[in-house]
């Protein structure tokens, strides 16, 4: 847990290039395999976590919360960030996957990150230069976010907590966020129908495989329903891609990131 940004790049300075540096936030939505993962684990600490505005713009550190920059930006009167709401992880893998939902999504909001290389260095990247898509970064993912700026418009705070508050009770009604989830676990495909819906054509809801289990409330959502192992997950998303591009011929990606060593 590196106390600040200078010491984050003090130590990937004095890291040889062999050891695997691996980042972690919340690990919302995040799969770490049973074996583990090798070389150095770096989490973010409290002083990655600050939020501060100014005008239109929001700044916030990679470690701070989503829902926090969305409750921060419309206490200030900043609107456009509200999805954030909805995105149960930090800055920093916002920054990575472009997440977002209902509507918006960081690349529509984003006006700059702050990132060290593998070697320590700073840089400070433009929206262009994170090569955005629908739920993916073309930046190096050697890079360490560490802070980013946002710009929104100007609308009166209740209105936008108002707007923040229907995307929370959105979410509570349509997603099991009650259960041990890592959210949603495939990207929509191209074309008119969602992940959920080629997933449940499929005949996926409620699927299991050990103690994991395709939620029956949304069934784009992994859950741990008894003692899941990683393998049983990831065994039971692997499942269920099969049976969506044999059933439906549709190749669902993965969104849930899945890192370290199978058993």
């Amino acid at each position: 847990m590196p106390k600040d940004e200078a010491d984050l790049a003090h130590f990937l300075s004095a890291t040889p290039d062999d050891v695997p540096v691996q980042v972690l936030g919340v690990a919302s939505n995040t799969l770490v395999r049973d074996g583990g993962v090798k070389g150095v684990v770096v989490r973010l600490g409290p002083a990655f976590g600050q939020i501060e505005t100014d005008s239109l713009r929001v700044t916030a550190g990679a470690a701070a919360l989503d829902k926090s920059v969305a409750k921060t930006a419309a206490k200030a009167g900043i609107a456009g960030l509200e999805f954030y709401a909805g995105v149960p992880g930090t800055i920093g893998g916002a920054l990575r996957m472009n997440a977002g939902c209902y509507g918006g999504e960081t690349k529509d909001v984003l006006v700059s990150a702050i990132a060290l290389d593998r070697s320590g260095r700073r840089q400070v990247m433009d929206l262009a230069e994170m090569k955005y898509s629908y739920r993916h970064c073309g930046a190096s993912k050697d890079l360490i976010f560490t802070q980013a700026v946002f710009e929104g418009t100007s609308d009166a705070p209740t209105d936008i907590l108002a707007r923040m508050d229907a995307i929370t009770e959105k979410r509570e009604a349509s997603q099991p966020i009650r259960e041990k989830t890592g959210g949603s676990t495939f990207k929509n495909p191209d074309g008119p129908r969602g992940a959920w819906q080629v997933i449940d054509a499929a005949g996926c809801r409620g699927l299991r495989v050990g103690g994991a289990q395709m939620s029956e409330q949304h069934c784009n959502f992994m859950i741990n329903a008894d003692g899941a192992t990683a393998a049983d997950l990831e065994t039971l998303g692997e499942t269920v891609r099969a049976k969506v591009l044999e059933t439906q011929g549709v190749d669902l990606h993965w969104e849930v990131r899945r890192i370290g060593e199978r058993l």
